[in-house]
């Protein structure tokens, strides 16, 4: 991807998955990327590109170290596309953490990013213990399972299920960290926050809570769908992306 002159750079999309999810929940929505938008999945330290690294559960290092990615990633984007902007998107645990990486990488780098798009997500201080930690690894499968995130082929393999068992705990350990590290967040530039109308764990009227974290208006946009709606249909998505973008280069 390059700059066509006279044209605005294109805009590097940083992507953050749900609980227990890899960066490859983002490989279908690579398929939808334009010459002014780049679609880029990111990973927590020990999985999937970054599985060579030590796995953290404490959320200041989550967000350091990943931001450091992030700023990392932008500068060498920059060689081939002079001028790239950059935007986050994080759906239900990733939008917590890619807002807060958001921050990080504007300290880093002095520049914020174009938007921040938050979807199906309890604001921090609307997070409460859900009581996972008390549940069996096979009720938390059965847990999985019933959200519909997750592919059932994936499940029904012993390796696998035990893996997303493993990181479904990891990321609920730094979830729990929510309302004390991630309460006082607020950012300067603007957030759209996208809300499914049947989400039985994120109402929209929940979702729209984020607005209270930047100090410039939010758009709200409401989907069709459950929870995992927006990573389902990402045409959905990438479409609200660039319409909000574009609206924001005028």
């Amino acid at each position: 991807m390059s700059t066509v002159p006279g044209t605005e750079p294109p805009v590097w999309l940083y992507c953050f998955p749900h609980a227990g999810a890899t960066s490859a929940a983002y490989r279908p929505w690579k398929a939808l990327e334009t010459d002014h938008l780049a679609i880029v999945p990111v990973d927590q330290p020990g999985r999937g590109t970054r599985r060579r690294e030590a796995r953290t559960e404490d959320f200041r290092a989550l967000v350091a170290s990943t931001a450091r990615l992030v700023a990392d990633d932008l500068r060498g984007a920059r060689a081939a596309a002079p001028g790239a902007r950059w935007a986050t998107f994080g759906h239900s645990f990733g939008a917590t953490l890619s807002l807060a990486v958001a921050a990080e990488v504007e300290r880093l780098l002095g520049e914020p990013p174009v938007r921040a798009f938050l979807s199906a997500a309890l604001p921090p201080a609307l997070q409460q213990p859900d009581g996972t930690d008390d549940l069996t690894d096979e009720q938390l499968l059965e847990k999985i399972a019933a959200d519909g995130g997750t592919p059932r082929e994936l499940l029904a393999s012993g390796a696998m299920s035990a893996f997303l068992v493993r990181l479904m705990r990891e990321d609920h350990a730094v979830r729990r960290q929510f309302p004390k590290e991630a309460g006082a967040l607020r950012v300067g530039f603007p957030l759209t926050l996208i809300a499914a109308r049947d989400d039985v764990y994120v109402t929209p009227e929940r979702m729209w809570r984020w607005a209270e974290h930047s100090d410039v208006p939010a758009r709200r946009v409401e989907i069709d769908g459950g929870h995992f709606a927006a990573v389902q249909e990402p045409a959905v998505v990438v479409s609200i992306v660039g319409r909000d973008l574009g609206e924001g280069e005028r």
